[in-house]
């Protein structure tokens, strides 16, 4: 056989043996690879999770801080013709804004009338919110304490020049 065809021969076997090969490396590098691109997509969808959260919760304060410096009452739905107290009327908005997360860590405090008092016509007012996020992803709850994640939203107002009737 001459010099040339073996080459030619050599060369187009080892061609095929090299295109044989490389059959399994896409399955291989996808293998490789899509553990590590599910998981960041996951760890965004958690992120974003705690980012609503922590917005609507935010958002459900400032609602609650702004109707609070009006001194205002709502009408107690269990009893016609009455109304609630101040700071179950802030309560029962940022649970209203809330959409349906957990408010029950609300905290509503005044600069004279100290905690649970939403004070009287120029006091300041301030409205916390801690509310914990559970984490739903296990692989990421290692990472949390009890697997929850705590957010705190908070604002402060001053009160309106309001009837110091509608203080309680």
């Amino acid at each position: 056989m001459p010099l040339l065809q073996r080459l030619n021969s050599t060369a187009s076997d080892s061609k095929c043996s090299t295109a044989c090969s490389n059959d399994g490396n896409a399955m291989v590098e996808f293998a490789i690879v899509a553990p590590m691109f599910l998981l960041l997509v996951i760890g965004c969808m958690e992120f974003a999770v705690i980012f609503n959260v922590q917005m609507t919760l935010q958002s459900a304060v400032r609602a609650a801080g702004r109707y609070a410096i009006t001194g205002n009452h709502l009408p107690d739905p269990l009893h016609a013709g009455q109304t609630l107290s101040r700071v179950a009327s802030i309560t029962a908005i940022a649970q209203q804004q809330a959409m349906g997360l957990d408010v029950s860590g609300i905290v509503i405090s005044s600069a004279v009338g100290g905690s649970g008092n939403a004070g009287g016509p120029g006091d300041t007012v301030t409205i916390s919110l801690t509310s914990a996020v559970p984490i739903l992803t296990p692989l990421f709850t290692q990472f949390f304490m009890n697997g929850q994640y705590t957010t705190t939203a908070k604002v402060s107002f001053r009160n309106e020049p309001f009837p110091p009737a509608n203080t309680l």
